[in-house]
């Protein structure tokens, strides 16, 4: 199989994630520091290997894999909080595009690494598309309320928190891949993974420490909800599964071919997102339900352009 196809593929099941994920905050847990604790608790599993894989790595590099673990639970609790509060093709879609911002800001004030004119170029892009896609006004409204929305936000009076989590979501997204980055050059794969993923299951489990997220999350599971029924419980373990099943093909992908291209096909899942969401939205409302009138998908569309391009400037 081609790495063109398996990069398409892993994003297609990301998108499905992304779905799932929208599903259990909206439906089942309803809580993001239940889900993120979940998360991390089911992440540390891939600890029964620990035995053949772990290697200890040094107090410096030991830090360097928890604080990516760390990460990695805070960019999905602000992920989730931030689904729960909007739809899904849009929160995603600002996360991504806000990423790769975030990522070159810390390379050049940590790395010293410089601009280039395609990557000034892409970042233009990809503020724009998120500009595009958090701002976006349904049918019945006008412009003037998409550019008033905008002008809330630089003069600090923009209500909408979904935004506001997504970006932070992202500040922590993109701390988690420049930490892993620097932990896989340094270490064996599979040692700093399982190094990473204890890291995660150390900062779940510090959600217990304030009353206030421990009563949350153990409220979320002791309810009598779907979350708590065998089908909630096997359906929130799937949609993990499926997660790291999609994060091994992307990364196959990526040793196989063009990380460029690999990382400008990422709108592609952006693609899936628009589409799962029009289909559900139609046949299955009670599953999903986003606004898919023709003016909101036009400008859903736009912003999707804007941040392959801008992806795929800032990767070349």
């Amino acid at each position: 199989m081609s790495w063109f196809l398996l990069a398409v593929i892993s994003y297609l099941m990301l998108a499905l994630v992304n779905l799932g994920d929208k599903f259990v905050v909206d439906k089942l847990l309803k809580s993001g520091k239940a889900y993120a604790f979940s998360v991390g608790v089911l992440g540390s599993l891939v600890f029964v290997i620990a035995p053949w894989f772990l290697k200890w790595p040094g107090t410096f590099l030991l830090l360097i894999n928890f604080l990516a673990g760390a990460f990695f639970i805070f960019a999905l609790w602000l992920m989730y909080e931030a689904l729960k509060n909007s739809e899904m093709s849009r929160v995603v879609v600002v996360i991504g595009s806000i990423v790769p911002v975030f990522t070159i800001i810390f390379s050049v004030l940590f790395f010293k690494e410089s601009f280039s004119l395609n990557q000034c170029f892409g970042l233009l892009l990809l503020i724009s598309g998120m500009f595009i896609i958090s701002f976006v006004v349904s049918q019945k409204r006008k412009w003037s309320v998409f550019w008033g929305r905008i002008k809330m936000v630089f003069l600090g009076s923009y209500k909408k928190r979904w935004v506001f989590l997504a970006i932070a979501s992202a500040f922590f997204y993109s701390l988690f891949f420049m930490s892993t980055k620097y932990a896989y050059n340094h270490q064996d794969f599979l040692s700093s993974f399982l190094w990473i993923r204890l890291g995660g299951l150390l900062v779940a489990l510090l959600f217990f420490v304030d009353s206030k997220s421990r009563k949350e999350i153990v409220a979320s599971f002791r309810k009598k909800t779907k979350a708590t029924a065998g089908p909630g419980k096997g359906f929130i373990i799937f949609n993990q599964g499926l997660g790291s099943l999609a994060f091994i093909v992307q990364n196959y992908a990526v040793y196989l071919g063009s990380v460029a291209v690999i990382n400008a096909l990422q709108g592609v899942q952006y693609a899936f997102l628009l589409i799962l969401g029009i289909f559900f939205s139609v046949f299955f409302p009670k599953v999903l339900k986003e606004d898919i009138s023709s003016r909101v998908i036009i400008k859903k569309i736009i912003a999707i352009l804007f941040i392959i391009f801008g992806i795929y400037f800032i990767a070349i």
